[in-house]
């Protein structure tokens, strides 16, 4: 990391569009032990990273990549998607086409517990809400993923109950438009 943890901990969260110049970063993030552990299970080859998600391949499937900014250094990755029509079995019964979900991770253990996930959901649940066609949040977190549940809790998710994904049981957790003031 470029700077001192603590230093940066005070430095806002934003986000920016992930563009095919961070596929290298992104492939080195998701080979660490504490991304690969949620994160699909296994060390992907940079050119499974290339293959599955540089902006314009993820754009084809309807997924809006993200890099999470701490000050001006990048730190996290995060994806939106239209919940509508995912396809591979996801959200099969989902009928509303204003449901994204969305998924994130940080790139750096020494910053996990530091309330920064929450600052980058939050970041992200900003974003996607400034669509008016956005009519709700959810997300899917693995049961015993406590660290990201608490994440979402922080970030005003609710927790809906258990579902079955393609990926096994997760916790479904639902963010709703805040009403219009």
């Amino acid at each position: 990391m470029m700077q001192p943890v603590m230093a940066a901990l005070d430095l806002p969260v934003t986000l920016r569009l992930m563009s095919d110049a961070d596929i290298s970063m992104l492939h080195d993030w998701l080979n660490r032990p504490h991304i690969v552990v949620w994160w699909g299970g296994e060390r992907p080859s940079l050119e499974t990273v290339r293959e599955k998600y540089l902006p314009r391949v993820l754009a084809q499937d309807r997924v809006v990549p993200y890099i999470g900014m701490l000050g001006d250094m990048p730190f996290a990755y995060a994806q939106s998607y239209v919940a509508l029509g995912a396809g591979g079995g996801w959200w099969e019964d989902e009928t509303d086409p204003g449901v994204r979900g969305i998924d994130q991770s940080i790139g750096y253990a020494e910053l996990l517990g530091k309330g920064l996930g929450s600052k980058l959901v939050l970041a992200l649940v900003d974003v996607l809400f400034t669509d008016p066609n956005v009519t709700k949040i959810q997300t899917d977190p693995a049961p015993n993923n406590l660290r990201a549940i608490r994440c979402y809790e922080n970030a005003g998710f609710r927790s809906e109950g258990i579902v079955v994904t393609p990926d096994g049981p997760a916790v479904y957790m639902v963010r709703d438009r805040p009403p219009k003031k």
